[in-house]
């Protein structure tokens, strides 16, 4: 980073607030600014958080998502349904479709997608623990929740390849237009997709 004329102490945090995904020195300044604004009880506490996250925060041996208790309170749930189980690539995607609301079984976290390219392969995901845990398991469906893009794409292939054997349904999330989105702007994959996963009304 070139000199900003910040003092160093200011400038090391500028450094590391551009680590976060999608913040360039603009963003971090503007957000270092405000936590220096603050009272210094308010600015302890933001970084006792940043500092126990990782003494607080593990990953949950069943489903491999982010959780302060092992299992995690998901995978505790006796309520949940425990045929059912949706395939993601990161924790943050067990977040998003609890938010929806929408979802009662259960989830296996990939931690990531098949990118050769990158040297993540099969054996760098937890492949391997899903295949187990749906051999030890009355599990009836299997929903491959990963991306649309060409890794999450390779990776619903490569799962539907290795789990068909195993005598359970596998399916995989529909993707296709937005809601709000013109039909005159979507890409062709998108729009190849939106008419295969068609439903009726």
């Amino acid at each position: 980073m070139a000199s900003t004329g910040l003092p160093p102490a200011l400038a090391r945090l500028v450094r590391d607030l551009c680590m976060l995904p999608g913040i360039g020195e603009k963003s971090a300044t503007r957000l270092a600014l405000h936590i220096l604004r603050w009272p210094r009880a308010k600015a302890t506490e933001l970084a006792e958080s940043i500092a126990s996250l990782h003494e607080a925060i593990g990953i949950c041996s069943e489903c491999y998502t982010f959780s302060e208790q092992d299992p995690c309170p998901i995978c505790n749930d006796q309520k949940r349904d425990r045929s059912v189980l949706c395939v993601v690539e990161e924790p943050g995607d067990v977040i998003a479709i609890e938010k929806a609301g929408c979802f009662r079984g259960l989830y296996h976290v990939l931690q990531g997608v098949l990118a050769p390219a990158d040297g993540i392969g099969p054996d760098e995901l937890k492949i391997a623990e899903l295949v187990r845990r749906v051999q030890g398991r009355k599990i009836q469906e299997i929903i491959i929740a990963t991306s649309s893009t060409a890794q999450g794409e390779a990776t619903a292939a490569y799962l539907t390849e290795i789990l068909r054997p195993l005598d359970l349904q596998i399916t995989r999330i529909a993707c296709g237009i937005p809601m709000g989105m013109d039909l005159k702007y979507a890409d062709a994959q998108t729009l190849k997709r939106a008419l295969e996963s068609r439903t009726t009304y």
